[in-house]
């Protein structure tokens, strides 16, 4: 098989590009209305992409949201059964001035591809419809495989946990294979096995009904801004340790010999820091940077407004201040659970001079996954294969929230074949992708078709 991949992948490489080109155009945004025809854009693109390279039943399913793209090439029922899932729907360009080039107008530079959804997920994504194509056309897919692709990732995914409740038996396999993750280096190749749980809210502060001049009423009356940045910065102490009672009851602690185990994993602080332009860390007292990011919850502003905020100078106490705030979880924290320790929390904190409203936006519970599966082994020869090196197994400090409910509705485990880089600006402006990661992707899918059902028999 080696020979003839190669030579798919070198013949058709420009195409290989061009069509994913196609696909990242489409500013699919999940979380903006104004993006709905696009929306259903992107997914019929992948829809007729998966006829093409030879799936059957392939429909664009609707959602009480975005549509579900399924696809499917079952060529034994007795085989193993391999279901893909990815996303298409990406984050919002914002903030648009800080991109370099357009961010729906993908662009190569020094074999990097820019450009929003390049890797988070429309890259990853696309290496599975052509990993499939090259088994199609060559008489290489050794088990089945159905695809499930949705449209509503970067925003919890509301609506999938339904898809999946009514589609159990459409959806029935062996293994759930995904590639919406990074590795450490293109020369250090690594698994994921292990994903933070989230917990995501908006808060909402109130004080007077309406806003009041700065000058007239300052002094006398809770300014809810400040207000909500007193009560945002409790929410921490000084060893940046979240002080929400209970939140920590249910965290699973590693043994010494496991945090040892995973600070074997090759980590370089100076070049960490460097990247991000930043002379030092700051995290949970105690821990190193990989702990605190992989093992360890934490939380988050994500953003803060009220008041003025326009040209010049308005000098007013605002009626409302708002914030979005994310926890990171780890295994065994419920993401439920915590939105109500934090609501009940926030609420007792804050003075009787304004009024807090607390709303969960979305959430989803931490994975984890073991080494000594068939599924994994698969994984790690199609790695070890194309890589040329034992991949190595991580865990990452962020979340998809649909894994948990996988294992749980399914009853299988994800595989988590990434092959993005930690540095690839996803979710941030100039996100990017290699031309190397994606066709190293096209080149290890087929290996982990073949290897898995090897081991299967």
């Amino acid at each position: 098989m080696e020979k003839i991949l190669n030579k798919f992948i070198e013949e058709n490489k420009e195409r290989l590009l061009s069509e994913l080109f196609e696909l990242l155009r489409i500013p699919s945004i999940s979380a903006d209305p104004n993006y709905k025809n696009d929306m259903f854009k992107a997914a019929e693109y992948i829809k007729n992409k998966l006829v093409n390279a030879g799936a059957d039943n392939v429909e664009v399913i609707p959602t009480d949201g975005h549509p579900v793209v399924y696809g499917e090439k079952i060529i034994d029922p007795e085989l193993p059964t391999v279901l893909v899932y990815g996303h298409y729907d990406v984050q919002p360009a914002d903030p648009i001035e800080l991109w370099n080039t357009p961010a729906f107008e993908p662009t190569i530079k020094d074999d990097i591809i820019y450009g929003r959804g390049t890797c988070d997920d429309k890259g990853q994504l696309y290496i599975h419809v052509k990993a499939f194509e090259f088994m199609m056309k060559n008489n290489a897919l050794t088990c089945n495989v159905k695809f499930m692709l949705e449209g509503e990732e970067e925003i919890g995914s509301p609506n999938l946990e339904i898809f999946v409740g009514k589609n159990k038996e459409k959806l029935k396999a062996d293994v759930i294979l995904v590639s919406d993750t990074d590795m450490i280096a293109n020369n250090i190749p690594s698994i994921n096995v292990g994903l933070r749980g989230l917990t995501y809210v908006q808060v909402e502060v109130t004080g007077p009904n309406r806003d009041l001049h700065s000058g007239m009423y300052g002094g006398a009356v809770a300014n809810p801004i400040n207000i909500l940045c007193k009560m945002v910065s409790s929410l921490t102490d000084e060893n940046n340790h979240i002080t929400i009672p209970g939140f920590y009851e249910k965290v699973l602690e590693l043994t010494n010999e496991e945090r040892a185990e995973m600070g074997l994993t090759p980590f370089s602080l100076e070049e960490y820091m460097k990247e991000l332009n930043i002379e030092d860390v700051c995290g949970e007292k105690g821990y190193t940077t990989l702990e605190r990011t992989n093992i360890r919850p934490c939380l988050d502003l994500n953003g803060i407004w009220g008041g003025y905020t326009g040209e010049g100078a308005k000098t007013i106490i605002p009626s409302k201040a708002y914030a979005k705030i994310s926890m990171r979880l780890v295994p065994h924290q419920e993401n439920a659970e915590i939105a109500e320790l934090f609501q009940k929390h926030f609420e007792s904190i804050a003075p009787k001079s304004v009024k807090v409203k607390v709303t969960p936006l979305h959430g989803g519970q931490p994975y984890v996954s073991p080494t000594n599966i068939i599924e994994y082994i698969a994984a790690s020869k199609a790695m070890e294969k194309t890589f040329g090196k034992k991949p190595i197994p991580t865990r990452s400090g962020g979340s998809i929230p649909i894994m948990a409910l996988f294992e749980k509705e399914l009853g299988i485990k994800s595989i988590l074949l990434g092959f993005g880089l930690e540095t690839d600006a996803i979710h941030s402006p100039n996100e990017h992708f290699g031309v190397f990661n994606y066709l190293k992707g096209i080149e290890t899918v087929p290996y982990f078709f073949k290897y898995y059902s090897e081991l299967k028999k």
